[in-house]
């Protein structure tokens, strides 16, 4: 069956989602997540586009974007490319991953446009991450009230009042507010934060990162898994922290 055409944005702009294949980790540490964001940063001259939001959650990636100067899917082609091909060789794995095609949803209304901006940001709140939004160093919030990197802060700013002043109350008030917004997301319930499963397979396997159980020997791997499945981490959270195949995992 052919895949459903994406649809266009009248404005250009677009919430994007991506993540890990098989809900996989895609930051193992900081230097990970600032690759991404030094690769955001370097792209967008190139393929000229704006950035207005982005959050990176362990094994998802939130952005608001604006593609201008190249087509989305082109953009997203470069920044996944470049960002997997390094991180590959960083940890000495090959193949996909993130998990098939980028979610996209269009933004063409300028309430939409400030719901998904606070999604966004609230996205670490909501996981438990973190108790203020400010806290969490891997989100465009951190740009909008101290230096700014790669967003686009004028023009989000100047929806909310034309004195940068008044304009910065006003957003870091807005980005605060409680609301029962839903918008573009993984839908995913679990009894682990993936920090604390992190530790927990780190201190049951006896490795240094989770994703390093893939080159223990199968026996012993199976035994470590069986180990972690009685601690009551899910079949599907192993997968995605380890990138183990989930078969494997149930059999173990």
């Amino acid at each position: 069956m052919p895949r459903k055409a994406r649809t266009k944005s009248n404005s250009g702009i677009y919430h994007i989602m991506m993540r890990g294949i098989n809900r996989q980790i895609i930051f193992e540490d900081e230097e990970d997540y600032s690759k991404f964001i030094h690769t955001l940063k370097r792209y967008k001259e190139q393929c000229g586009y704006e950035i207005y939001a982005y959050c990176l959650m362990s094994n998802h990636i939130h952005l608001l974007i604006k593609a201008e100067k190249e087509p989305l899917e082109q953009v997203m082609r470069r920044l996944c490319g470049s960002y997997v091909y390094w991180y590959n060789q960083k940890y000495q794995r090959i193949g996909n991953l993130f998990q098939d095609r980028f979610k996209s949803e269009v933004v063409d209304e300028e309430g939409y446009f400030l719901t998904v901006l606070r999604y966004i940001h609230q996205n670490p709140l909501k996981a438990v991450l973190v108790k203020e939004i400010e806290e969490y160093k891997w989100s465009s919030y951190i740009e909008y009230i101290g230096a700014v990197n790669l967003i686009n802060m004028e023009f989000t700013l100047n929806l909310f009042n034309i004195d940068r002043e008044k304009a910065l109350i006003n957003f870091i008030k807005f980005n605060k507010e409680g609301n029962n917004n839903v918008c573009l997301d993984i839908d995913e319930k679990r009894k682990f934060s993936d920090e604390q499963a992190k530790e927990l397979i780190k201190n049951v396997c006896r490795v240094n990162c989770p994703l390093e159980l893939q080159k223990i020997d199968k026996k012993i791997r199976d035994i470590y898994l069986k180990k972690l499945k009685e601690n009551n981490l899910s079949i599907r959270q192993i997968e995605r922290l380890t990138g183990i195949n989930r078969g494997i995992i149930a059999n173990a």
